[in-house]
């Protein structure tokens, strides 16, 4: 998908698709493992660019990519028209991706990967209103068609709610100052621009903490887009069903850019790749076998070149499985 950055103040001159490299390397297994025409699903296909390093890779492969953003879906038609004999693209979330397979009447597929966050194409444009870098209006909708927007938020939640959003979402140290001054401000009239709301936050923040760790908006930002997009309830539900999709040999990559997403990655893919049975057991039966295989020891991060080529791959965290049974 595209370069991504939680810190949403970054520019990045181009797109490129953050660790594009080790993403070919793992999931090329699964697409040669023998089938005629292969399926990948690439849930975040975004402005395409994983999308086109793997079709270009591999000549047989076929792919569905997913997007809930139409501005995203339009840029990767075109980007991927060389391929398109061999794309399906779909509007839809991720967590849709059970629906999105039996619509195409698809019942495995050899691989399927996420690349989670906001997108350059969101990030940079200036009526999106992902950054705290530059005066937009509070969107941050990946979906601009429909759905409460970053303002609804910020206007209309009473100060628990907004205090726990930017504690849990946000892991907000002063959840509860930002919550109350936003309460106390937006008395005085709705906030509705970016720039607003980060100066808000900048000065409810204590002036020693503002000086290490990033903009001091960065966590506010981030758990407003969260919460907007509802993105952590969405990824709960697509890991286990990207899992259940692929086939034995199948592989699920996943980046996550904060540790909120890599969490839910790595719990999931712990789980399926521990034996169920109890540990005192002497024989574990088939049905309690594990159903995958870790193919990164922990969450693998971009190399140092890469960071410095594309700055929005700093937070990228990387995990990977192989499907090694069929569900019992």
């Amino acid at each position: 998908m595209n370069p991504r950055d939680d810190a949403a103040g970054t520019a990045a001159p181009r797109h490129v698709p953050v660790l594009r490299e080790r993403v070919l390397a793992l999931l090329a297994p699964a697409i040669d493992y023998g089938d005629a025409a292969p399926v990948v699903v690439d849930a975040t296909v975004g402005l395409g660019g994983h999308a086109a390093a793997l079709l270009a890779a591999h000549p047989q492969l076929q792919l569905i990519g997913l997007d809930r953003d139409p501005q995203a879906l339009a840029a990767c038609e075109t980007r991927l028209a060389e391929f398109a004999p061999r794309v399906r693209l779909v509007r839809a979330v991720y967590d849709a991706l059970p629906q999105v397979l039996a619509d195409a009447n698809v019942d495995q597929v050899a691989g399927v990967l996420f690349d989670l966050g906001v997108s350059s194409l969101q990030l940079d444009a200036d009526d999106r209103g992902f950054s705290y870098s530059r005066d937009t209006g509070l969107d941050m909708r990946m979906d601009p068609t429909g759905g409460q927007t970053a303002a609804d938020v910020v206007n209309s939640y009473d100060a628990a709610d907004l205090a726990r959003v930017l504690r849990h979402y946000g892991e907000e140290r002063f959840a509860r100052r930002i919550a109350e001054a936003i309460v106390r401000e937006r008395a005085s009239g709705p906030i509705e621009s970016s720039a607003r709301l980060a100066e808000l936050v900048r000065s409810s923040i204590p002036a020693a903490t503002r000086r290490v760790g990033g903009h001091p908006a960065k966590r506010t930002f981030q758990a407003l887009r969260i919460e907007v997009n509802d993105e952590l309830r969405v990824l709960e539900r697509a890991v286990p069903a990207a899992i259940d999709a692929v086939r034995v040999g199948g592989r699920v990559v996943v980046i996550a850019y904060h540790s909120l997403e890599d969490r839910i990655v790595k719990r999931v893919f712990a789980a399926g790749a521990t034996s169920s049975a109890p540990p005192d057991l002497p024989v574990v039966p088939e049905s309690a076998q594990p159903v995958l295989r870790l193919l990164t020891r922990g969450a693998e991060v971009p190399t140092e070149d890469e960071v410095q080529d594309n700055p929005r791959a700093t937070s990228a965290r990387l995990r990977g499985v192989e499907r090694i049974r069929a569900a019992a």
